[in-house]
Parts: C-alpha cells; sequence; structure tokens
C-alpha cells in the first residue's frame, strides 16, 4: 500500500498520484482504504484513520461510479464512528439537526418504484394468502409495518375474484405514524367500497419493539394471516444486553479482525479486475464460521415470535434482507456490507443515470442511513441487524412455527414480474420452498412462509 502521510485539506489535491488511477484501479484501492481505515479505528490508531480518511474523500464521490458511490457512504459511517467515540463532539455537532420523517417516507416510495423487490414480496405474501385463506369467510391480516397501500390494494382485488366470493376482511396495519395509518385506511377503505367487499380497517399506532400483541385484536374465528416486511431484524438489537451477559467471550474483542485474512487485494493485478469484480472478487468469503454463527439468544425476538405464535395464525410470511450484517466486528459487518450494497449501487447503475436526484435521495436517505448504522452504531442504536435465511428459519422453528413452501404458481409469477421490469440482472431462487430475491447470483432478499406448528 502507499503510504499514509498527514496533510493539510486546503489547496490542491496532496495525492495527484490518485487522478491518474483507472477506474478498476480506483475500485480496488477504495476497497483497500476502507480495509484499511476499519483496521486503525478498531486498532485505536486514530491518526492513521485520519489519513486514510483523507485519501478517501478524495477518491470517493457520492455521484461517481458505483464503487466511488459506495465508499462516499462507508467513508461517512467509519467518520460517525470515530466521532461517536468523543460523545459530547458528536452530540454538539449533530445537536441542530432533525430527522426528516417526509423525506424517509418518500424515500422509501422510490425504493418501491426502482426496485422490484417490493412487489415481488407483495406478489408472493399475497398469493400465500389466497391461497391459504381459501373458504374462509372471516380473513384477518395484520401488517407489522404498514408503508405501502398497493399490497393491500392487490390482496383485496384478489380476495374479490375468488370463485366463492371475498371473505370479510379485516386488515390490522401498525406503524408509529397516525398519519401513515390515516393514509393507508382512507385507501383501502375506498377500494373495498368501489369493490363491495365487507372490510374493517384496524390500526395500531406504536413501534414494533413497543407493540403489545393485545393491540392486534385478534377475535376467535378468524383465519388470521402475518405479514412482516423488512420489520423483524430490528429486534434484534434489544438481544444484545442478553448475548453480553450470557455469551462474554463473544464481546470480548468486538472490533477484533484479521487483516491479514481478509485485505488480499495486489496493486499489481488491480488492472486485470473489472468494475462489476471490485466487490466480488476482494479476497472475502462470508462463512457459516463467523463471529454471528453463535447461539440464537432468547431475547426480545423469540419473546416476540411466541407472542404471534400464541394467535395461532394460520399463515405468516416474512420478507428480510439476506445478508449477515449482524456480525460483532466491525471488519465483518464492513466486509459482508461492501458485498450486500454494492449489488444494490449496481443495481441502480444499471436502471438509472449517475446525475439522476431520485436515485442520489435512495442511496442518501436510505442505503447511506443503513449503511451508517451497520458500521457506525452499537448496542441497542445498531438497529440494522440483517440476517441469513438459515438464521430466521431456525428462529421460526424454535418459536413454533412450520415452513409452508411457496407455490410454483406464486414463483412463476414472481419471475414474471421480473422479467417485466426489464432488467436481466434480476433472479428469483427457490431455497427449501423459499424465495430468495437475487442480483445476478447473490442473495439479496428473501421471502419466507410459514404456519402455526401446534
Amino acid at each position: 500500500m502507499m503510504p499514509l502521510h498527514r496533510t493539510n485539506l486546503a489547496g490542491p489535491s496532496p495525492y495527484p498520484w490518485l487522478k491518474d488511477l483507472k477506474p478498476e484501479e480506483r475500485g480496488l484501492y477504495l476497497i483497500h482504504l476502507l480495509l484499511t481505515c476499519a483496521n486503525h479505528v478498531t486498532s485505536g490508531s486514530l491518526q492513521n484513520a485520519n489519513s486514510a480518511l483523507e485519501q478517501l474523500s478524495h477518491l470517493s464521490s457520492p455521484d461517481g461510479d458505483t464503487m466511488q458511490r459506495i465508499a462516499a457512504y462507508f467513508t461517512e459511517a467509519l467518520s460517525t464512528r470515530i466521532l461517536k467515540s468523543w460523545p459530547g463532539l458528536y452530540k454538539a455537532l449533530n445537536a441542530t439537526r432533525m430527522r426528516n420523517v417526509s423525506e424517509e417516507i418518500y424515500a422509501r416510495k422510490l425504493f418501491f418504484e426502482m426496485f422490484p423487490v417490493l412487489k415481488v414480496s407483495y406478489l408472493l405474501t399475497n398469493q400465500a394468502i389466497v391461497e391459504a385463506m381459501e373458504g374462509e369467510k372471516m380473513v384477518h391480516v395484520i401488517d407489522l409495518h404498514a408503508s405501502e397501500p398497493a399490497q393491500w390494494i392487490a390482496l383485496i382485488q384478489s380476495f374479490n375474484s375468488r370463485p366463492e366470493g371475498p371473505p370479510h376482511l379485516r386488515i390490522t396495519s401498525v406503524h408509529q405514524q397516525k398519519g401513515v395509518l390515516d393514509q393507508m385506511a382512507h385507501r383501502l377503505t375506498e377500494e373495498a367500497e368501489k369493490l363491495d367487499i365487507p372490510f374493517q380497517f384496524n390500526p395500531v399506532v406504536s413501534r414494533l419493539e413497543s407493540l403489545n400483541v393485545d393491540q392486534l385484536r385478534v377475535k376467535t374465528g378468524e383465519a388470521l394471516a402475518i405479514s412482516s416486511v423488512l420489520q423483524l431484524h430490528c429486534l434484534l438489537a434489544s438481544d444484545d444486553e442478553f448475548l453480553r451477559k450470557n455469551c462474554p467471550s463473544r464481546f470480548k474483542n468486538p472490533n477484533g479482525t484479521d487483516l491479514q485474512r481478509v485485505l488480499l487485494m495486489n496493486p499489481n493485478s488491480a488492472g486485470e479486475v473489472t468494475d462489476n469484480d471490485i466487490i466480488s472478487n476482494n479476497g472475502y468469503s462470508p462463512s457459516g464460521d463467523s463471529a454471528s454463527s453463535f447461539p440464537l439468544s432468547s431475547g426480545k425476538m423469540d419473546r416476540f415470535l411466541h407472542a404471534l405464535w400464541s394467535l395461532s395464525p394460520k399463515l405468516m410470511v416474512v420478507t428480510e434482507q439476506d445478508s449477515d450484517h449482524n456480525g460483532t466486528s466491525l471488519m465483518e459487518r464492513l466486509l459482508e456490507s461492501l458485498y450486500t450494497y454494492g449489488a444494490l449501487f449496481d443495481c441502480l447503475e444499471s436502471k438509472l443515470p449517475r446525475t439522476s436526484q431520485e436515485r442520489i435521495k435512495v442511496e442518501k436517505m436510505l442505503f447511506g442511513e443503513e449503511i451508517k448504522n451497520i458500521i457506525a452504531c452499537e448496542g441497542c442504536e445498531r438497529t440494522e441487524r440483517h440476517e441469513r435465511l438459515e438464521k430466521w428459519s431456525q428462529r421460526f422453528d424454535l418459536a413454533g412455527f412450520g415452513n409452508v413452501p411457496l407455490s410454483c404458481y406464486s414463483m412463476l409469477q414472481a419471475r414474471r414480474l421480473l422479467q417485466s421490469y426489464g432488467c436481466e440482472g434480476y433472479r428469483i431462487k427457490e431455497e427449501n420452498g423459499c424465495a430468495a430475491i437475487c442480483w445476478q447470483d447473490r442473495p439479496l432478499y428473501s421471502v419466507s412462509s410459514w404456519r402455526c406448528r401446534k
């Protein structure tokens, strides 16, 4: 690696040779710098970390190529992690920053439009519910995070076309903002009245972490379905304290890393790697033996799943990010998230121009904030704890749920939907009756279906 020195940020770039790097070399060097910086952060060598951050700031760009854009957000995340080690400074710098909820909601709507992921998830979820509720006269659907009325409008339409006629449908939606629930209620009630379907909407203003299942008002005699889209992983944050007490060895060195194992970039071969290979060929291979492969806790997540089981749902459909971002070491999370977000940024690169303001908004307000949470935060503050489908399957099994394979018809419909999206990079893989939504061959999201096992 080229030497890192402290420099004055004023004036021209102190690294004039950086501008001569080819895109492939620059991409590899950005990864090299990110890994080196993370290693300095974990070892407490902040002067060296600062030097690496200087170079990263000259090479990365939120409106550059895929690797430059990714590096910009990982650089910000590493900087935030350093600042958090001085709580007073961090709080002072963020004292006037206000959370713009409407902008966040807008960014999520843009994600829905730009990516086929949620559309596929909603299609698979709705089809599983329709198939499970065949012949049922009273159906209750619990949506653990109300955000997109389109999912339930499509379900209402599907029930309306049943040969035996629509059931009496009740939808309970959970969200921390009353305004979102009010909008949901208006849109769904309007659709149900248009089709003359008996319908009730039950809004629950609550965060998922604070939800009491009694608020869901499940009634005797109704067939119950539960839908969770990209929400359950947030509950894992509360399990850290449980693990800290019961698995102390797991927390001996939360920043520990073996840089020699992963830092295999060879500057002499940088030109042989293409832009699309930057992340997938960086010398790291995720393993089931990672630091996060520990026995599952019996904390809040398990209590929540058991509470859902006690409601005796006929079906539960879960969509989650299919990535391992819940390792205890910073380096482990950095490497895995480079893979994941490299693929997500590549999706946008294939679909939208680099100057697209909508694209930049999704990258900054959605992916950038997730990256910052994964890299800069620890403890209960780190809520983006995405895990792989195998881990979720173990949890559901322990909580008393059995897998319900997604039907061949629903998988066929999902593949057709992806084909109609007009982007060849997306794939759907069937894994033990569950669906993995992939970019190229990399799983990004999973959809799985479960029934209450008595």
